[in-house]
């Protein structure tokens, strides 16, 4: 993408959420240091200085109907789509929104950054890129995941992918398929990926709540921050290391 295109674009931050959770239900709606985790994770979001604008991905079930509620609390959009075709439901509110350009984060991760928002938006406008990560090679702790990627690239794979994890999980047919798209990574100059970050357990709320509480329930703090804490106090990185990551198949 050129300088002029990206002048012209509009990137827009999509946030998938919804209340069904196999392994922690209900997790985006519970108590993080008096908001919800949802709050943490669009407060945080909202730092970013390269997205145009921001909204909530959720399901048009009636269980999700309250994550509708805290979006409408917070004034933050909201858009309803499928509950299990999740990249049916990124490519219509990305359609809604407008967006050229489309920046992907979940709800489980209350500790992103935006500086690391930012810095992989710049990667991929830089690398001129259909889609760009910084989890190829993972050098971020879990948690702190962004996916950026054209408009026009979903467009493409929501007409041609097919196989269910690639329906479910949004964006594994860009590199199940790299031949078909420009693909571009942002990668730290140390690697702190031993760090989990993300919520999808009971002792990861738990990790995560330590964490707020060292800040005294601020979530303005940068995530070098949390990373020395977690060096200065090794036992807090301990509360969730037993847990393992839920894998996507990939075929």
């Amino acid at each position: 993408m050129s300088s002029s295109e990206e002048m012209k674009s509009k990137t827009v931050a999509i946030v998938q959420a919804r209340m069904g959770s196999t392994r922690l239900p209900g997790k985006v709606l519970m108590d993080l240091a008096g908001q919800t985790v949802l709050a943490r994770v669009l407060r945080r979001l909202g730092r970013a200085r390269r997205i145009d604008g921001m909204l909530v991905a959720t399901a048009n079930t009636a269980a999700d109907d309250v994550i509708v509620q805290e979006c409408s609390r917070l004034g933050v959009p909201c858009f309803r789509g499928s509950e299990d075709d999740v990249l049916d439901r990124y490519y219509q509110a990305g359609l809604d929104a407008g967006a050229t350009a489309i920046v992907r984060v979940t709800s489980d991760c209350p500790l992103i950054e935006p500086a690391i928002v930012d810095q992989t938006i710049q990667a991929f406008f830089d690398g001129q890129a259909d889609y760009a990560s910084n989890v190829f090679p993972r050098t971020y702790p879990r948690g702190l995941d962004v996916e950026v990627f054209t408009a026009s690239a979903l467009a493409r794979a929501w007409r041609e992918a097919s196989a269910p994890h690639q329906r479910e999980h949004v964006t594994p047919y860009f590199y199940e398929h790299s031949g078909l798209f420009r693909l571009a990574s942002f990668c730290g100059l140390q690697d702190y990926s031993s760090f989990r970050w993300t919520l999808d357990t009971a002792d990861d709320l738990k990790m995560i709540r330590a964490i707020y509480d060292c800040f005294d329930g601020r979530d303005d703090f940068h995530w070098l921050e949390v990373a020395a804490l977690m060096e200065r106090r090794p036992e807090m990185a301990q509360l969730n290391a037993h847990v393992t990551q839920k894998m996507v198949f990939v075929s």
